[in-house]
């Protein structure tokens, strides 16, 4: 392109648009102050450390790689395969949203509501009339109705930038469901149970720091009389324009009166309580305050991954390959799977025995190990090769064969 065919076609934001918001303002649906498709969540839940809970194994989740994949007949992975599902799972999900968001909105909705459904928005075939659709787009969205056959959900339509409800059948709708349904979404779980404290808490917390002094001022006359009692709320009146009016807060009474405060800490045992039932949750769910402040062990994060992120992880990954998969593709060895990169908590100084035993037993190639620590593959083609690199081989000699001549042996090259 030429100098003047680039000045000619050049598009500024700023400079080529007089007004940049004029072509948004028309056809664009209704403009909001925050971001419509946003999950919100359980009240309470979003004010207390549940929702720290939430995140961290919303991240862990998300951070395990699901795939549309290829298998043998043996149920082994053989490669990815180039479809609109692997596309929406590992690039982007939606306008809105990559991958790697979907999975974390699944997870992060799935812990607050218990039960979600991940809808195909758009495909290549009406999904009611055939099978054979490509996905091209997928959201989360929160099931408010259930018929025998279909489910309604309250979906965020990207066209109007609200969110509807939309009727469909649970053949082309992911239902989710949290494996541990029991101890987070259930009314009296104790989840539930640790929220509910937890808002009592806050509420203590916040009547203690309103801003009053509670006092008790004794006069010096009985106040039964109802002339009494209106000179005692005069007084008091007085006292209370006394702080309100003054500058620091100061107030004057007669020498004759007294003040009794009554904000002192009232002793509850809802501390004790939120500390047993936090750490209650913790037990259940697998977690540790290790794994939250990153010094857990291996041991400990392997329990962690295999009680608490893998059992979310494969409801997510069966129920995909239960619906976004045929029976005919199933059959052709397709199917939805999860990868867990084994070597992302291993130290650095395990890292170079572990390629060595890997690469010695003919598990990984040379450049398999250099892309696992993040080095381009190497142009050696002995680098592409499943072998031994500590055993001498000699590549220039050929095979040899042993002939016997009349009861002796020699060797034929």
């Amino acid at each position: 392109m030429s100098v003047n065919d680039r000045i000619r076609h050049a598009w500024n934001a700023f400079t080529t648009n007089k007004d940049p918001t004029e072509r948004y303002r028309t056809n664009q649906g209704a403009p909001t102050s925050y971001r419509p498709d946003r999950q919100r969540y359980y009240v309470g839940s979003e004010k207390s450390i549940v929702i720290s809970i939430y995140n961290q194994l919303a991240l862990d989740v998300s951070a395990i790689d699901i795939r549309h994949v290829k298998v043998d007949a043996n149920n082994r992975y053989t490669g990815d395969i180039k479809s609109g599902l692997n596309n929406a799972l590992s690039v982007e999900a939606n306008i809105d949203q990559t991958g790697l968001a979907l999975i974390q909105d699944i997870a992060m909705s799935l812990f607050d509501e218990g039960v979600v459904a991940v809808v195909p928005v758009d495909t290549t075939i009406d999904p009611t009339v055939s099978t054979a659709y490509e996905i091209n787009t997928l959201r989360v969205g929160k099931i408010v109705e259930w018929y025998p056959t279909a489910v309604t959900v309250r979906l965020y339509n990207e066209k109007t930038g609200l969110k509807d409800d939309v009727t469909l059948p649970k053949s082309m709708v992911a239902i989710i469901e949290n494996p541990m349904f029991a101890v987070m979404n259930e009314p009296n779980s104790m989840l539930k149970r640790l929220i509910n404290k937890l808002q009592l808490l806050d509420a203590v917390d916040e009547q203690s720091s309103s801003g009053k002094l509670d006092l008790i001022v004794q006069l010096p006359y009985i106040v039964k009389t109802p002339a009494r009692q209106a000179q005692a709320d005069e007084r008091r009146k007085n006292i209370e324009m006394q702080l309100s009016g003054s500058k620091y807060g100061i107030a004057y009474i007669d020498g004759t009166e007294k003040v009794t405060q009554l904000n002192r800490p009232a002793e509850n045992n809802l501390m004790a309580q939120v500390t047993y039932l936090t750490a209650v949750v913790y037990n259940q769910l697998g977690l540790t305050e290790s794994i939250f402040n990153g010094t857990a062990d291996e041991p400990t994060m392997l329990n962690y991954f295999n009680r608490s992120i893998i059992p979310i992880v494969k409801a997510i990954t069966t129920e995909f390959d239960r619906k976004f998969i045929t029976k005919t593709a199933r059959t052709q060895g397709q199917a939805v799977r999860y990868f867990r990169d084994p070597f992302k908590y291993v130290p650095v100084s395990q890292v170079a025995e572990l390629g060595d035993k890997l690469t010695r037993n003919a598990i990984l190639s040379s450049n398999d190990m250099r892309a696992i620590i993040g080095y381009k593959p190497s142009t050696d083609p002995k680098a592409e090769a499943l072998s031994n690199k500590n055993l001498n081989q000699n590549e220039t000699a050929e095979p040899t064969q042993q002939k016997t001549i009349e009861g002796s042996t020699t060797n034929e090259i």
